[in-house]
């Protein structure tokens, strides 16, 4: 594929099958839904879709228990064990080399790219990966996300749900229709990725959303997905409660006070849209930029990348203090304490926070393998949090309103980063969502008024 500033507009994401193309078959204006839903082969995808649900799902939740096991061994009890405290400000950096090395021998060597740049967002190039190349994206994502590069699990997750759903199409039935392969490999990426995000329909508008899905065809597809996905949250649930080790669904645990809107909270929704749309900007310039370096060698280049990261995150605790761990991975797991500890944090110390989150961010974008979502939130509730003590500002609602800003000036997904940024909120969620919804708007067009970022494409390099 050639090297592009701009994804197309409508592909599915990494590891979803794209949307069928219009046609006799494919059509929705030609679809008639009472006849599909009828039907013997869509009775047949319902039931196939719930029972994916159960070992796709426990495959995610074993890839999100290997991550963090992983995680917790080398930078909390592998310091411990070896010098008697917490980990020194230096550790990261051979990690993180490591991490860069062995991320870019997999994509360099193993078929199929191991899954797709995250510097272009969520698409997809031809459907979800096959069985040879569920392995590199796979090995991957678990070099990437377990030695600390700055990238979520949602998108590997949504290609692993993809492909292991695809190829068991393909293995029940060789000669199945495109149709049955693109229901049954989007119904095995919501099984993977909704309860991640703590919501099935939270991950069915972010794949409905990205795919550009609508019609009949959005209710035919988006059926066996929710029935997988419900089945992956019984399943999350439990492996949760006979493992002791959670659910990994995205929580913030301490909610902020509610408030109710005010004129001043909304104007600032306006300015923090503006400043979600330019961070963005300079985060997806920086990972576009770097591309090109990448690809003149794969192997040494993430290395040194991951370098980078790694004396980022140093920097940021030999100056404030705080762990390097708030700046390395996907920042899941460090923004509930984050927002549970806002009032502790000056806000120069969150300030250095979202500039060696978002430079980290950055760089991983341009080499490694993982998502978008959850860096984004991480760095937007930071900014909300620097900017809470403002006049006529809120902590509750300058938390969202960050969020919201950062995940639509990086998804460009307008409905998904307002739900991200209110669900996460819980019931408290309701009162700040007219700040969220203009904050959003804000960042969305002002981030496609913004000139495109990354350098013009001069060589054709794949995605």
């Amino acid at each position: 594929m050639a090297d592009s500033t701009t994804p197309p507009a409508a592909s599915p994401p990494a590891g979803a099958a794209p949307a069928p193309k219009p046609g006799p078959a494919a059509d929705p204006a030609a679809m008639d839904p009472r006849k599909v839903i009828r039907s013997p082969a869509y009775l047949s995808a319902l039931i196939l879709a719930a029972i994916l649900g159960i070992p796709i799902s426990a495959v995610a939740y074993g890839f999100l228990t290997l991550v963090s096991k992983i995680q917790t061994y080398i930078f909390t009890t592998l310091p411990h064990d070896t010098m008697g405290g917490t980990a020194p400000a230096w550790w990261p950096l051979p990690w993180l080399l490591l991490c860069g090395l062995l991320t870019g021998l997999t994509v360099r060597y193993l078929p199929g790219n191991c899954g797709h740049s995250p510097a272009f967002g969520f698409q997809a190039g031809g459907g979800p990966p096959s069985g040879k190349e569920l392995v590199g994206v796979f090995l991957a994502a678990l070099t990437t996300l377990s030695l600390g590069a700055v990238l979520g699990p949602e998108a590997p997750l949504i290609a692993i749900g993809g492909g292991l759903a695809a190829l068991t199409v393909h293995l029940v039935r060789k000669d199945a229709p495109p149709m049955a392969a693109t229901i049954m490999a989007s119904a095995g990426s919501f099984a993977a990725v909704s309860t991640l995000l703590g919501s099935p329909v939270l991950g069915a508008f972010l794949i409905m959303e990205v795919a550009g899905i609508g019609g009949a065809t959005l209710s035919l597809v988006a059926l066996p997905g929710l029935l997988a996905s419900g089945i992956g949250a019984l399943i999350f649930l439990g492996l949760g409660n006979v493992t002791g080790l959670g659910t990994f669904s995205l929580s913030l645990g301490t909610v902020p006070p509610d408030v109710d809107p005010t004129v001043g909270s909304l104007g600032w929704a306006i300015v923090m849209g503006v400043v979600g749309a330019g961070l963005g900007w300079l985060i997806r310039w920086g990972g576009l930029s770097l591309r090109p370096l990448v690809h003149m060698n794969r192997v040494l280049v993430t290395a040194g990348l991951g370098l980078v990261v790694g004396a980022s995150a140093m920097t940021y605790q030999l100056v404030t203090g705080n762990s390097f761990t708030q700046v390395l991975f996907s920042g899941q797991d460090a923004l509930p304490q984050l927002v549970s500890h806002a009032t502790e944090y000056s806000v120069g110390a969150l300030i250095l926070l979202v500039i060696c989150k978002g430079f980290a961010y950055s760089l991983s974008l341009s080499a490694f393998r993982g998502g978008p979502v959850f860096p984004s939130m991480f760095i937007g509730a930071a900014i909300g949090i620097a900017a809470s003590g403002l006049p006529g500002m809120a902590l509750a609602p300058a938390i969202a309103m960050g969020i919201g800003a950062m995940c639509a000036a990086m998804l460009r997904l307008p409905m998904t980063s307002t739900l991200l940024a209110t669900l996460l909120l819980g019931a408290d969620g309701i009162s700040v969502t007219p700040q969220v919804v203009i904050a959003v708007a804000v960042a969305f067009v002002v981030t496609f008024l913004l000139p495109v970022p990354g350098p013009k494409p001069l060589t054709a390099l794949p995605v």
